[in-house]
């Protein structure tokens, strides 16, 4: 659909009447005629003018001028109070874009409210939440339309990261609606990941919801969604046994290295993880999983390492007996490495901590190892840089490169993935009947208040003819009995409003009730809240 030519054909079907009357009110030379001579000449001749018909003329070409003019001004609101507003997605993922963009785009978890405010303060965008994490950078929002929501987040991404709108377009992807929610659910199931079943996502799910919390713009319809997200991503894991295996990005990336050294090095082979943080904490369970006994740890401080080594202790199972978790503070890093096979990088640092010239002086490791010091930076930004890979003796492997762990599971991925498609499209179901019960929540409530002032009215007037000494218990009987006829009248015209999923009544069988009664019973309310955010937003950007 050409969007420019729809618009353009719009506004010149509201312009045609302005334009033709500006014609007659401005019309030149009153109370002169022109003749066309055998020549070709125009002779000009002085005619009898009517100055009440030309006043009657100039006030019907104003009124008609300005009806033109009105018409154009609300012309941009009519067209979205017409359509149901959008859930929609932009987002950039490992599916789709390379790391180097993904870092530029992600955005720190402490800045999810500003951003929040920034897209709602966009002029199509009513609601909005991001999720960024090392593998995906989203942007949920509520659309007023869904073509001008999507050029504006996307040019507000670009002006926030620097790329070029072009550039995201071509590694982008847009769902809309049903698809956008769908997509969300596998995202929290673990479906869209790397690795099946990765907990963080589930983990990072509610983490949006949380720092949602108060936040103005995320609204009833994006809580809602990331809320039935969660229950999905919790019920996917209960009730399938898709957190088998390497079910997180530190674990694939521990599986990964071990894949990449000699099966005879496994247990020799000397650790270094640096970042003591989430990610690497998990990094550090997963060697220990293993068979791992001893590793370094740097960190900024001591107390999360000493931390970590007493929930090993606790947790303790005969694999984390006899772990030696050494710690060395950040400025013996390099040191550190000199002395390490595999590096595994985990740091919220937004600049490289390995460059070339960091790494092409460190010794060689041992031909036991496979001769090779691996670096494994699973860090969005990245803690390792590319040119790293151009040192002799050294290679990198960064969150792109677990897709090789991926492949491997291949076969066991799309089994639980078909167990846990029936949990996704159940949860699908009652959200999206929930969020279209929402279009006949206004009609409830007005005609549930339309009948109710009638009953009072009845009521009141049936207390004044029976006089001041009528007794409480009368009183309260008969009041009952208006309630009661009410309540069951309202009954069946309650029921033909609801979309709850549970009966075979399609939305716009529901709709079309809902604007029936809408007639039947004049229920005329005051401007909608969705038709409201319309206009100021228009109101707001003609200031």
């Amino acid at each position: 659909m050409n969007h420019c030519s729809s618009s353009s054909a719009s506004f010149s079907r509201s312009y045609l009447p302005y334009q033709q009357q500006l014609k007659i009110f401005n019309k030149p030379n009153r109370g002169m005629k022109g003749t066309l001579s055998r020549n070709g000449l125009i002779r000009c001749e002085a005619v009898e003018s009517n100055p009440a018909l030309e006043v009657e003329k100039i006030d019907s070409s104003k009124t008609a001028v300005l009806s033109a003019l009105e018409q154009l001004k609300t012309s941009a609101a009519d067209r979205y109070t017409k359509e149901r507003s959008s859930i929609v997605v932009i987002g950039l993922s490992v599916h789709t874009a390379p790391v180097e963009m993904r870092e530029k785009l992600a955005i720190p978890e402490a800045e999810w409210p500003r951003a929040i405010g920034e897209l709602c303060g966009l002029n199509h965008i009513e609601e909005a939440a991001v999720l960024s994490t090392c593998n995906r950078m989203e942007i949920y929002v509520v659309a007023l339309s869904q073509h001008r929501g999507v050029k504006e987040v996307t040019e507000w991404m670009s002006k926030t990261s620097g790329i070029p709108v072009s550039e995201i377009c071509k590694h982008r992807f847009l769902l809309y609606n049903k698809d956008a929610t769908q997509h969300l659910f596998k995202v929290s199931a673990g479906l869209d990941s790397l690795v099946l079943g990765e907990g963080q996502i589930l983990a990072q799910v509610k983490q949006v919801l949380k720092s949602g919390e108060g936040v103005l713009g995320f609204g009833r319809n994006i809580h809602m969604m990331f809320k039935c997200a969660s229950t999905v991503g919790k019920r996917v894991r209960t009730e399938t046994n898709i957190a088998a295996g390497a079910v997180s990005v530190s674990s694939a990336a521990v599986e990964l290295a071990l894949m990449k050294l000699p099966k005879s090095s496994h247990a020799t082979a000397r650790m270094l993880v640096i970042g003591a943080g989430k990610m690497g904490k998990l990094v550090i369970k997963h060697l220990v999983s293993k068979g791992c006994t001893k590793m370094v740890v740097v960190n900024r401080s001591e107390e999360k390492v000493a931390a970590i080594r007493e929930e090993l202790k606790r947790e303790a199972k005969g694999e984390a007996k006899g772990v030696e978790i050494n710690y060395r503070p950040l400025p013996d890093m390099l040191a550190c490495s000199a002395e390490a096979d595999v590096v595994f990088t985990s740091t919220t640092s937004e600049t490289p901590l390995f460059l070339k010239e960091h790494v092409e002086y460190l010794p060689p490791v041992s031909s036991e190892v496979g001769g090779l010091r691996l670096f494994v930076d699973i860090s969005v930004p990245r803690n390792v840089g590319s040119c790293v890979s151009e040192v002799e003796g050294a290679q990198v492997y960064n969150v792109d490169d677990l897709k090789e762990v991926v492949a491997a599971n291949k076969e066991d991925r799309l089994r639980k993935a078909m167990e846990a498609q029936s949990i996704i499209a159940e949860e699908l179901g009652e959200f999206e009947a929930w969020r279209d019960s929402l279009e006949t929540v206004p009609t409830l409530k007005k005609l549930r208040a339309y009948a109710e002032r009638i009953r009072e009215a009845e009521f009141n007037k049936c207390l004044s003819k029976m006089g001041d000494d009528i007794p409480k218990k009368s009183k309260k009987a008969i009041e009952d009995l208006s309630r009661g006829i009410v309540n069951k009248l309202l009954h069946g015209p309650m029921q033909h409003l609801r979309c709850d999923g549970r009966d075979n009544r399609t939305l716009d069988e529901v709709l079309e009730n809902m604007h029936a009664l809408n007639r039947m019973f004049d229920l005329e309310s005051d401007m909608s809240l969705f038709e409201q955010k319309i206009r100021e937003k228009i109101e707001k950007g003609q200031k």
